[in-house]
């Protein structure tokens, strides 16, 4: 469990270790109390005792509950004293499969990695209970996201008026979890690189005129990927849309500094929400881009099939009438045309030579022997 003291005004950032806040903090700044799913639901009387002193409401029941849900889909739910935001976020599998590395190979020219990098996209959710002066994240146990927001709010800590980190300081607790929505979403516009890199390459390898495909179950657990980041992406709008409208239903404020505030939350709200569409957008050309890749493989096998029967029926029609010649010279008669001259051999081997150069000159001419059925 992790305590953040935020004041933007003086542009410090103080942690405060293995304790929770009794008091509301100094006007013009907020906490931030980060835990662990289990660390909420071991210390819950102490945390609920903590927000109903610090925030004058502690959390329902059933938000407690969602909360503590690790499946739970993105979803947003409001109070009079708190919202409620449950936003999932990308989880990397290892080290070696961040989209950083697979682009760093790319750089490289060297292929994609074997096993494809959608079937490693897996999801959690991160929950937020925005008060007006407190921020409470619930995440996993490891979750690089609040690691990686925590130290960069950590290295602003003292610095100086006038310095870039010093002025980014989240200026409210809504304000800093539309922040991390916003990292959050950036995980999967950074994601999108690599996924049409892996794509590029199956469609490269459905659309080789002479090379088999044989790797069927990766791109069917590629478009199922799809499909269920599309859910995700869906899930995630829907929340954000909610959060707009319930932002718009808040109290006019009272001070230029206020309503700019509000303002903000606002355009930053609108930015997530865009940044969200461009993904489903994304991932929806992607999912057609694959149904288009396997859709053309088929057509492609299905017309050298075409070519190689077109070719094969041909050069059928070709040797039908030398067969039947040859089965009318076989047949067990005494007295057959040709049988017992000197020369019948060599006239009906003209005939057939004949026949045979006649057809094939006439399928040419018809284009049904080219050399591209022939390949």
């Amino acid at each position: 469990m992790q305590l953040l003291r935020i004041h933007p005004s003086a542009h410090t950032v103080t942690p405060l270790h293995d304790s929770l806040p009794d008091a509301a903090p100094e006007a013009g700044s907020f906490w931030w109390l980060a835990c662990t799913r289990a660390e909420l639901e071991a210390q819950l009387p102490a945390l609920q005792a903590m927000l109903t002193t610090v925030c004058g409401a502690p959390l329902l029941d059933l938000h407690v509950a969602d909360l503590l849900n690790p499946s739970i889909p993105s979803t947003y739910d409001y109070t009079s004293q708190y919202d409620v935001m449950l936003f999932h976020h990308l989880v990397e599998s290892g080290a070696s499969d961040t989209p950083a590395t697979i682009r760093a190979a790319g750089k490289q020219g060297t292929a994609p990695p074997p096993a494809p990098v959608l079937q490693r996209v897996r999801t959690q959710p991160i929950g937020f209970a925005v008060y007006d002066q407190l921020l409470l994240t619930v995440h996993a146990p490891g979750c690089t996201m609040q690691q990686q927001f925590q130290q960069r709010l950590e290295t602003a800590r003292g610095m100086p008026e006038g310095r870039p980190s010093a002025s980014k300081l989240p200026h409210s607790p809504a304000d800093l979890m539309l922040r991390m929505l916003s990292h959050m979403v950036d995980g999967y516009l950074e994601l999108r690189r690599v996924m049409t890199r892996q794509l590029d390459h199956w469609q490269l390898s459905l659309l080789r005129p002479n090379a088999r495909f044989h790797d069927w179950s990766a791109v069917l657990t590629a478009r199922l990927a799809l499909h269920q980041l599309d859910e995700i992406s869906e899930d995630q709008r829907g929340a954000v849309q909610d959060w707009i409208e319930a932002l718009d239903g808040w109290v006019n404020a009272d001070t230029p500094h206020a309503r700019r505030e509000h303002e903000l939350l606002r355009v930053r709200s609108r930015d997530v929400l865009e940044h969200i569409e461009r993904v489903i957008h994304h991932v929806r050309r992607m999912e057609q881009s694959a149904e288009a890749a396997v859709q053309m493989h088929f057509s492609t096998q299905s017309n050298r099939a075409n070519d190689i029967m077109r070719t094969l029926t041909t050069l059928t029609a070709v040797f039908l009438p030398l067969n039947l010649i040859a089965a009318i010279f076989g047949m067990n008669f005494e007295f057959i045309p040709w049988v017992h001259t000197a020369d019948g051999f060599w006239w009906a081997m003209g005939a057939m030579v004949l026949i045979a150069v006649t057809l094939l000159v006439f399928f040419w001419r018809r284009r049904y022997l080219d050399r591209n059925s022939l390949k």
